[in-house]
């Protein structure tokens, strides 16, 4: 009799510590746009949002084109590697399993997609943060199965979140006549209409667990190379400037409000706005040579869109602000990263690691 209750107090023992070993793994789960997405686009057959031809990734890993929008690394792999969280690996990734997830976490983030279902229609696939969410939900079904729902609801609750998206907003909805948000709205009723669904998305990821949370706030849009190309000067444009602005009150003001409503929640707005738009007023000052066209490109010929095999690039990849015509560098991420690194003061969640280091950066393969 002592034999098997012996043998039973072990098995509830060793449960536990697996529980607890669940619990104690903090991971990331992101939903985002192209800033974010590391390749769930190019599982997406459809999609003409993607990043997988060079040279995307050229200065990450191997240099072949991963399914980051950039040269290297987002923003948030850089939040995360300084913090000693693990990298995510994309939910459409047919590798990922639930033991990956318990170890990693996850990342949603979709080119293309934003807070409203409608965004980026042209692109014909892209995951919008409803659709993001409601994957993250299918997640959690699949840890519940795995470890049980009480050590699921430890794992979901002890992890960080990333929800950046609503620059597609913009710039591939409202200010795009094609679409009926440009005729059914003003500026400001289109960014009531953007928070009133961010809180009504931000609330049901609360209600999924997510109690460490960060939105990241939109940069200024008006000056990325392809808003100045289109204008008639050359300049950044400052309607679209201003929408961003607008956008970056509101949505810290939203963050205020379900801090205060939302129970046990840390949620936080991430505004890099003025560190970005400082680097394109003096790019010298910060070690920038370019802050108004991109890194990779036909040359004269624009809009390029986006890199392909046939584009030049740059002489020096650590020197340009923009990448593409869309995206920032590796460098211009690393000046966002860090800057939000310091403004909300983040510490590392484990005391193993060391960050991982910037890309070395190689010599362009077509120098201009």
């Amino acid at each position: 009799m002592k034999i098997k209750v012996g043998v039973a107090m072990l098995v509830v023992t060793i449960f536990a510590i697996l529980i607890d070993g669940y619990s104690c793994k903090v991971v990331q789960f992101i939903f985002g746009d192209s800033l974010s997405d590391v390749g769930n686009n190019k599982y997406l057959s459809k999609s003409l949002a993607t990043a997988n031809l060079p040279w995307y990734g050229i200065d990450f890993g191997n240099g072949l084109p991963n399914g980051r929008f950039s040269n290297g690394r987002t923003v948030a792999d850089i939040i995360g590697d300084n913090m000693g969280l693990p990298r995510p690996p994309a939910y459409l990734d047919p590798s990922l399993t639930e033991d990956m997830i318990l170890e990693n976490g996850v990342n949603y983030a979709s080119g293309g997609g934003g807070i409203l279902n409608e965004t980026g229609g042209l692109f014909i696939q892209r995951l919008s943060l409803y659709r993001q969410i409601e994957l993250f939900e299918g997640t959690q079904t699949l840890i519940r199965g795995k470890i049980g729902k009480v050590a699921a609801d430890k794992f979901f609750q002890g992890a960080r979140y990333v929800v950046a998206l609503g620059s597609n907003d913009f710039i591939n909805n409202y200010l795009m006549p094609v679409y009926s948000d440009s005729w059914n709205y003003n500026d400001q009723s289109f960014i009531d209409y953007l928070m009133e669904t961010l809180q009504a998305q931000l609330q049901l990821l609360h209600t999924l667990g997510a109690r460490q949370l960060m939105v990241f706030g939109l940069g200024p849009m008006g000056c990325i190379p392809l808003q100045r190309v289109l204008s008639t000067s050359g300049d950044c444009v400052d309607r679209v400037n201003n929408l961003a602005l607008s956008f970056n009150k509101a949505g810290s003001k939203l963050m205020d409000n379900l801090n205060a409503k939302l129970p046990n929640s840390s949620y936080r707005f991430g505004d890099a706005y003025d560190v970005v738009n400082n680097i394109i007023i003096n790019p010298s000052k910060y070690g920038f040579s370019n802050s108004d066209s991109p890194c990779c490109s036909f040359g004269k010929i624009r809009p390029a869109l986006t890199c392909v095999p046939a584009s030049v690039l740059c002489k020096d990849r650590s020197k340009y602000l923009f990448w593409d015509e869309y995206h920032p560098s590796d460098s211009a991420n690393q000046f966002i990263a860090k800057e939000l690194i310091q403004k909300f003061g983040f510490t590392r969640v484990d005391q193993g690691n060391a960050p991982s280091s910037a890309p070395a950066i190689a010599p362009s393969p077509d120098q201009d």
